[in-house]
C-alpha cells in the first residue's frame, strides 16, 4: 500500500498510564452498590491510555469512533453559562475548552500517526474504525489508515456528513460537510443493515405507486424501508437545544446512533478515545454496548460524566496518577440532612454534586446525583437519599473547582473531609 512521510514520522514503543480509580458512577442509583461497570470514563492523555488498555483489549474492542483534533489551528472555548441569548455570543459566559493548535502539519501527523496505530491494534477482527476529520487533514488521514489497514484492511465508507449554518466565506462556496472515514481489518466486519434503515422519500414511493417499471425493473421493499446512502443530513448540535452541553465541536446524538448501530451488536464494547462532550459514551449506554472513552481535557471529562449520570448504565470514573488533581477548600459549602434528604448549602456556582451514602474512605460510589439544567441554568440542591453511618459528597463548580465533604447523619451539618 502507498504510505505518507513526514519529518520525524516514528511508532515510539507504547508508554502506558496509571489508572487509579476515582469514583463509580451509580446513576440515580443504578445498580447500587453492587453492580459492576459497564462502562469507562478516563482522565488522561489517549496515547498513554490506549497503551494502557492494550494488554486488556488489544484485539478485542467492536467499534472506534475518533474524533480528533482537525488541524484547524484555533483556541475553543466552552460556553458554561445557561439561559443566555444564543443569538449574542459576545455576552456568553466562556471557559476553556480545548486546543487545536499545532506547531506544523508534521507534527499533527505524527500525533494521528500514534494513536490510530494504538486504535488498529485495539480493533477486533470483525470491528470497524471510524475516523472524523474535515478539509483541513481528511486527505492525509486517509493516506494513513491505507497504510495501517495494509491491503487485506478493508476501506468502506467516506461519509460525509452534511449541515447548515452561518459561514463567514466569502471567497468560495461555504463549506458545509465532515468527512468520516470508515474502515475494518477484514471483509466480515459488522454492519447491521436493518438497524439503520429509514424511510424512502415520499416522492419515490409515489413514483412506484404510479409506474412498476421506475426502478428500471427492481421494486424495493417500500416498507422496508432503504439503507441510508454516504451522504447524511444531520443538524449541528447549535440547532439542538435539547442537546447542547456547551463544550465545543460536540457532535449530535443521532450521527452516533448510525454509526453504533451499524456497526456493533449489544453486548459489544465501543471506545472513543477523543471524549469531548461524552455523545459516543451516552448513545453506547442507552444502546446497551459497553463503552470506554478518554478525553485529556477535565471540562470534557465533566461534560461526559454529567450526561452519563442520565443513562442507565453503571460507569467507572478513572484517571491518570501522573495527571495533576487537585480537590480545592472552601468554607462556603455546608449540608444538611432531614429524614433521608440531604441539603447542599453554598455560594458556589454549583455545575454538579453527588452523594455516596456509605463512604468507607476510599471507593467513591456515586448513588444519587444532581446537575444543572442545559438551558435553564438552576440546579437541585435536596437530593433523596438515605445516608448510613457516614456518607461524603463530590461537587463540581462551573470553573471546574472540585470539592468533598464528610457528612455526618447525626450532626445534620457537613465538615470538610
Amino acid at each position: 500500500m502507498p504510505s505518507l512521510h513526514w519529518k520525524g514520522k516514528t511508532l515510539p514503543p507504547p508508554q502506558p498510564a496509571s489508572l487509579i480509580r476515582k469514583a463509580i458512577l451509580h446513576p440515580n442509583g443504578f445498580g447500587y452498590p453492587d453492580a459492576q461497570p459497564t462502562g469507562r470514563l478516563i482522565h488522561g492523555n489517549n496515547l498513554a491510555v490506549i497503551s494502557t488498555l492494550l494488554p486488556e483489549y488489544e484485539g478485542k474492542i467492536n467499534l472506534i469512533y475518533a474524533d480528533p483534533p482537525f488541524f484547524t489551528n484555533r483556541k475553543f472555548s466552552a460556553r458554561i453559562g445557561r439561559g443566555e441569548d444564543s443569538r449574542k455570543p459576545d455576552e456568553w459566559k466562556l471557559a476553556e475548552g480545548y486546543q487545536d493548535s499545532w506547531t506544523d502539519l508534521d507534527e499533527y501527523l505524527q500525533f494521528l500517526y500514534e494513536r490510530l496505530a494504538l486504535m488498529y491494534r485495539l480493533l477486533a477482527p470483525n470491528g470497524t474504525l471510524y475516523l472524523h476529520l474535515d478539509w483541513h487533514a481528511d486527505a492525509y488521514a486517509r493516506l494513513i489508515l491505507d497504510e495501517l489497514f495494509g491491503s487485506e484492511g478493508v476501506f468502506i465508507n467516506e461519509i460525509i456528513w452534511t449541515y447548515h449554518g452561518p459561514s463567514p466565506i466569502r471567497t468560495a462556496f461555504n463549506r458545509k460537510h465532515d468527512t468520516i472515514l470508515s474502515f475494518a481489518k477484514n471483509k466480515d466486519y459488522v454492519f447491521n443493515a436493518d438497524a439503520v434503515r429509514e424511510p424512502y422519500n415520499p416522492n419515490t414511493i409515489n413514483t412506484f405507486k404510479s409506474s412498476r417499471k421506475a426502478g428500471f425493473g427492481k421494486i424495493p421493499d417500500l416498507e422496508r424501508g432503504k439503507v441510508p446512502e454516504d451522504w447524511w443530513y444531520f443538524p449541528v448540535v447549535a440547532r439542538l437545544h435539547g442537546e447542547r452541553t456547551g463544550y465545543p465541536t460536540q457532535k449530535p446524538e443521532a450521527l452516533l446512533e448510525r454509526i453504533i448501530l451499524a456497526s456493533s451488536n449489544k453486548g459489544d464494547t465501543v471506545a472513543d478515545f477523543f471524549c469531548g462532550s461524552g455523545t459516543t459514551a451516552v448513545i453506547a449506554a442507552k444502546n446497551g454496548r459497553k463503552f470506554i472513552t478518554s478525553d485529556i481535557s477535565p471540562r470534557a471529562v465533566h461534560t461526559a460524566r454529567n450526561r452519563l449520570a442520565e443513562a442507565q448504565s453503571v460507569v467507572s470514573i478513572e484517571r491518570d496518577s501522573n495527571l495533576k488533581h487537585a480537590v480545592a477548600e472552601s468554607h462556603k459549602i455546608k449540608a444538611h440532612i432531614e429524614r433521608d434528604v440531604v441539603r447542599l448549602d453554598t455560594s458556589l456556582d454549583v455545575d454538579f454534586w453527588e452523594i455516596d451514602p456509605n463512604w468507607d474512605g476510599e471507593n467513591f460510589k456515586s448513588a444519587a446525583q444532581a446537575q444543572r439544567h442545559r438551558r435553564g441554568g438552576e440546579i437541585p440542591l435536596e437530593l433523596k437519599i438515605k445516608i448510613g453511618r457516614k456518607a461524603c459528597i463530590r461537587l463540581v463548580t462551573v470553573q471546574g473547582k472540585e470539592f468533598q465533604l464528610n457528612i455526618q447523619p447525626i450532626s445534620h451539618a457537613a465538615n470538610r473531609f
